[in-house]
């Protein structure tokens, strides 16, 4: 495995109740960030919007069609999914560009990840770092439309939460 590339994190805090719930959360999306790209060996700038229930409802209808709130989307740069289930997805194309490589957008959502966290017991810190990697390993072409790629992607979450000290999020 590579070193960690530099990964620049432009963190929007849309809804402030963000910040009152985890003062961290500019740290915590940039540890779940290089987390999921620690083996990419070029620089890469990524955006990640803290955002409510009713503006992740509207993305989430306007992108996917599901007219509902949900924890995370993402919306990736490149299409690196694989065709086969359950394979790694294609790596980032090499930039001619001098510069970090931009991989995508994330969006994460305040009210159903305190709900979701409150629910299974467990830390928001833990929850939002583990959704904040889940949604950049979108942008990497992972993906849990098929059973598969749902074990490869999870259990690559689980490897890289228990490699920082995390406990398994899927336990």
């Amino acid at each position: 495995m590579s070193s960690a590339p530099r990964v620049d994190v432009d963190l929007i805090v849309e809804d402030s109740a963000w910040l009152e719930v985890l003062p961290d959360l500019e740290d915590l999306a940039n540890s779940a960030a290089e987390m999921a790209f620690s083996d990419v060996s070029v620089p890469l700038e990524v955006a990640v919007l803290a955002c409510e229930d009713a503006r992740i409802a509207a993305l989430n209808a306007d992108f996917r069609g599901k007219d509902r709130a949900t924890n995370v989307l993402s919306w990736p740069a490149f299409s690196l999914t694989s065709e086969v289930p359950g394979q790694r997805p294609a790596p980032l194309p090499e930039s001619a560009a001098p510069g970090p490589v931009t991989v995508g957008d994330v969006a994460i959502a305040l009210q159903t990840c305190v709900s979701e966290a409150k629910s299974a017991g467990i830390p928001l810190k833990n929850h939002v770092l583990h959704l904040i990697l889940h949604g950049c390993l979108h942008l990497l072409g992972y993906d849990h439309i098929h059973e598969a790629d749902a074990a490869l992607m999870e259990g690559l979450e689980t490897r890289l939460m228990l490699r920082a000290g995390y406990p398994d999020p899927y336990a």
